[in-house]
């Protein structure tokens, strides 16, 4: 009998060392995982898309697209809220030969000429942009009601410059878009914004009827859409979780 016994014992005994060993291993990981959880406060990165110049060349939103090239860094307040700040590089031409509304050759005379005008150049910016998540944004779902994926809204103020028009113009970025974490550092982003500007020179083609633009009507602006990489960097406390 008494072999059994101590048969069982030693099971038994064998069996709780296993639970407490899985329990300190269990304990020893958490660090690891809480280090994946690390807040940062940036991320920098770079975008890749098309422009279209809503001018006097082009009405559509989507129209006569170009290619757009940029940098960004964000500033990241909490999983909601972000500042973002960012340059840009937006390539852009037409001409009016496919344009409906009759442009004449002379705005200070009666006539029926046509005016053609053609252009190509180059629209750079910086701007600062406000940006507000629907969800909770982070890399584990389900911590604190975080999510890999969100929606968010866009807005701003920012400045162009046109190689064609030789001209600077402050303008009011609006948009909207959606990011995902790739990895718990590495963002990959969709956005789509309206930049409204305050002038009618970006095309370099200003008031063709001899109608004096008034803020936002009559001017040029410009439609973005871009695929965004960023990285963070920059931990909220780096010295939160470490070894002494």
């Amino acid at each position: 009998m008494k072999g059994p016994r101590l048969a069982a014992c030693a099971q038994t005994r064998w069996g709780k060392t296993a639970v407490l060993a899985a329990l300190l291993l269990s304990v020893g990981a958490l660090p690891a995982a809480a280090r994946e959880e690390e807040e940062y406060t940036k991320e920098w990165g770079a975008s890749l898309g098309m422009n279209s110049l809503l001018d006097d060349t082009n009405s559509s939103v989507f129209g006569n697209p170009h290619l757009s090239m940029g940098a960004s860094m964000r500033f990241l307040f909490n999983p909601r809220m972000a500042l973002r700040t960012e340059m840009g590089v937006h390539f852009v031409s037409g001409d009016t030969g496919g344009v409906k509304d009759f442009y004449p050759d002379y705005v200070d005379r009666v006539g029926t000429a046509r005016r053609f005008y053609r252009y190509s150049g180059t629209v750079f910016d910086l701007a600062a942009l406000y940006e507000l998540n629907f969800f909770s944004y982070a890399y584990r779902p389900g911590y604190q009601g975080h999510r890999r994926f969100t929606p968010y809204l866009q807005m701003g103020l920012g400045f162009a410059f046109s190689t064609t028009g030789r001209t600077v113009t402050p303008w009011v970025p609006i948009g909207v878009g959606v990011k995902y974490k790739l990895r718990p550092r590495l963002n990959v982003g969709l956005d789509w914004t309206m930049r409204f500007s305050l002038s009618d020179r970006l095309d370099g083609f200003d008031a063709p009827h001899g109608l004096q633009s008034d803020f936002f009507r009559n001017q040029d602006h410009l439609g973005l859409l871009r695929i965004t990489i960023t990285y963070d960097f920059a931990p909220k406390c780096p010295t939160c979780n470490k070894a002494d």
